[in-house]
């Protein structure tokens, strides 16, 4: 019996137990997955992990009560014994008005997951090739002038098979594969220490670039933030560099989640049909784009995903929305549930992309005259209620539009509100990300620094 037809045979034997058990409805998940991983450090192999596994899980619903239960044990007692747990569970469960499966009429029906090619067909690599490509990105990293050791590179590969049944009728599953090379070097020494960092993953191993580009760009950022020095305090333009802009969106993504607006706990929650970008730019779902980490060809309570619109042309079209947030808020499921095997499900995006600007990075800031290029975030503290934003960050002081020192220990705060609609996008986001984010310039930003 193949891997793909055993969890199948696992999601029907968890919802024949739940129907035994006396559940009027029930979803089960069945997930295998394995991963390995190899460390070095210092020309060596620090360490090598390899895990595999099956785990499953099983919702049940008594009317609007339900419970979740999950294990790793497959025996048929076992499945038995959960069923009839989280039954006992579910009376005892306090009433959720937007709980319930699909509607058969709404399932997925027609969708072909080997045509969004998430699975690479490779070969499982050997560890010792794993070590190889760490051992040259972190070669490449201690090759860079004024990079004082390495604190480690590593290589994985890992895949995840996953089926998903319900006594709705719906039953599907699909397999996922992701492999990634990382590199952390160290510039200076004693107190003057620097730590930078860089990776890559793909979900085809092929796609990944070369381990020593990797580690060569780890070790330039590195020795890139030696002398940092506090930056000056006041109010500044400040530019989000790439590798860290997504966050920026992160929040308005958080904040347009059905789940926070259900709730009432969210800055956005009177902004549907409201500007909450600048007029022009679009902030677009995408769960289709082949070999992209995020994409799925149904949602996790069988719906089948579509592209959409979050913002079209600045204004907010709606929210992310799985059945129960929908059915609370007297609106459809945008087909957005993630779940687990041990919670229900929830409303999650998939591939997001932010319209493009016209201008690169290096036009932003020449642009921005004096000001913050941030390159790293820490710590975060956001008022979920009121979009208050304060956040940790490092990157580079600009003087006259152009770089001129590293800079940390910086604070930086606004209101979000304000913030996501005074940003100017750059063009350099990368198209092999879930999140296809450029570089973010947001004017009149306060920096608190020495």
């Amino acid at each position: 019996m193949t891997q793909a037809a055993t969890l199948s045979q696992l999601s029907a034997d968890l919802l024949a137990a739940a129907t035994r058990a006396g559940a009027d409805a029930a979803d089960a998940i069945a997930v295998r997955d394995a991963s390995l991983s190899i460390n070095v450090r210092a020309g060596a192999l620090e360490d090598a992990e390899r895990s595999e596994g099956v785990e499953i899980g099983l919702r049940v619903l008594i009317g609007q009560r339900q419970a979740c239960v999950s294990a790793s044990d497959l025996t048929p007692a076992t499945m038995q014994d959960m069923a009839e747990r989280a039954v006992a569970m579910a009376r005892e469960a306090p009433e959720d008005p937007g709980a319930g499966l699909a509607d058969p009429s709404q399932l997925a029906t027609d969708f072909d997951a080997a045509a969004l090619e998430l699975a690479d067909d490779a070969a499982e690599p050997d560890p010792a090739h794993l070590e190889r490509l760490a051992l040259e990105a972190e070669a490449a990293a201690l090759a860079v002038k004024g990079v004082s050791r390495s604190q480690g590179a590593s290589a994985s590969y890992g895949w995840r098979d996953m089926h998903l049944a319900a006594t709705n009728g719906f039953s599907a599953g699909y397999r996922r594969t992701g492999s990634s090379i990382s590199a952390v070097a160290i510039s200076g020494e004693g107190t003057k220490m620097e730590r930078e960092y860089h990776g890559e993953s793909r979900t085809h191993a092929a796609d990944l670039p070369a381990a020593a580009g990797i580690g060569t760009l780890a070790g330039e950022r590195a020795v890139a933030m030696q002398g940092a020095r506090q930056a000056k305090t006041g109010a500044y333009p400040v530019l989000y560099d790439e590798r860290i802009s997504s966050s920026l969106i992160g929040h308005l993504l958080i904040a347009t989640n059905g789940s926070s607006i259900a709730r009432g706990s969210s800055w956005a929650r009177d902004l549907l049909g409201e500007e909450v970008l600048p007029t022009g730019l679009s902030l677009t779902e995408d769960p289709h784009r082949p070999r992209i980490a995020g994409s799925r060809p149904f949602d996790a309570e069988g719906l089948a995903t579509r592209p959409r619109d979050i913002v079209r042309d600045g204004v907010l079209q709606g929210w992310t929305l799985d059945l129960a947030t929908a059915r609370k808020l007297g609106l459809q499921s945008t087909a957005s549930a993630a779940r687990g095997t041990s919670a229900p499900p929830s409303p999650s995006v998939t591939n997001v992309t932010l319209t493009p600007g016209t201008h690169t990075r290096d036009n932003l800031i020449a642009q921005m005259g004096t000001g913050l290029l941030v390159t790293s975030m820490i710590g975060s503290t956001i008022n979920p209620n009121t979009g208050d934003y304060s956040r940790g960050a490092s990157g580079f002081w600009v003087e006259n539009g152009q770089i001129a020192y590293p800079v940390n220990e910086i604070t930086i705060a606004g209101n979000l509100r304000d913030m996501l609609r005074r940003i100017t996008p750059a063009n350099d986001a990368r198209d092999h990300l879930s999140r296809r984010v450029p570089s973010l310039l947001v004017e009149g930003l306060t920096l608190a620094g020495a």
